[in-house]
């Protein structure tokens, strides 16, 4: 495979599940380990994307309000954050964790829409606070510097202590078989006890990360209510996931 397709491969992959590990890259590209390093060496020399330890990361995911890094998919983004807003009402109580699905939802919340946020993500927490009549809560731990959201046994045990009505999370990956997956542990455990705490869970995803998973089960495809995506709901590449239990919006 000629380096630019590699590159062309790995920047998706990057975009589609804002971290990637050198070792799956390699099975991905059936390449070894020192050609995978050189190329995530490049393409973090020209600014496309940021090594992290074991892989490389999205420079959007990490850094969403650098204006330089671009957002991959942001019209389609946009349009989940609009669908979500219809499930937003006043009074409600609300979770999120963070990513760029998310912090434009954030962006969009009408200015005489009165909810309470909880958020393990500092950026979104920011970005809420714009919004003068939302109450906006930060659940603090240790900072994953990957992906800008707050982990460990802290942030599991304040979440124990509350109940919302509505939990919204990103995707790493989802699929009908796997359910909603990732690649982190800590940042594992942490949705875990958010879909744990919440009353019914919303997952945010570009169609393009539907019907793949990552190494980690966060929960089965029944333990999640909605399903937002760009996509009609009526779309034939939603038809694996249309179940009594989960909603398509």
């Amino acid at each position: 495979m000629r380096k630019e397709d590699r590159h062309k491969l790995i920047m998706r992959e990057i975009n589609l599940h804002n971290k990637v590990l050198s070792t799956d890259l390699s099975t991905l590209l059936n390449i070894s380990d020192d050609t995978v390093r050189r190329d995530l060496k490049e393409l973090a020399e020209t600014g496309m994307l940021l090594k992290v330890h074991g892989g490389a990361a999205s420079k959007s995911f990490v850094s969403p309000f650098n204006a330089q890094n671009e957002v991959y998919a942001l019209n389609e983004k946009k349009k989940i954050a609009e669908k979500t807003l219809k499930l937003i009402k006043n009074e409600m109580v609300i979770l999120t964790e963070g990513g760029t699905t998310i912090l434009e939802l954030a962006k969009m919340i009408p200015e005489n829409l009165r909810v309470t946020f909880f958020t393990i993500s500092p950026q979104v927490a920011i970005t809420l606070s714009d919004h003068s009549n939302l109450e906006v809560i930060t659940i603090g731990g240790k900072l994953n510097k990957n992906a800008n959201l707050h982990v460990g046994a802290s942030v599991i045990n304040q979440l124990i202590d509350i109940k919302v009505d509505l939990c919204l999370l990103g995707a790493n990956a989802f699929s009908s078989e796997e359910g909603l997956t990732d690649m982190d542990w800590d940042i594992v455990q942490v949705k875990k006890a958010c879909i744990r705490s919440s009353k019914k869970t919303a997952v945010l995803s570009i169609s393009e990360k539907l019907n793949t998973a990552q190494r980690i089960r966060i929960c089965e495809p029944n333990h999640i209510n909605y399903l937002i995506t760009e996509l009609s709901p009526e779309s034939p590449l939603l038809a694996n996931y249309r179940n009594d239990n989960l909603k398509l919006l």
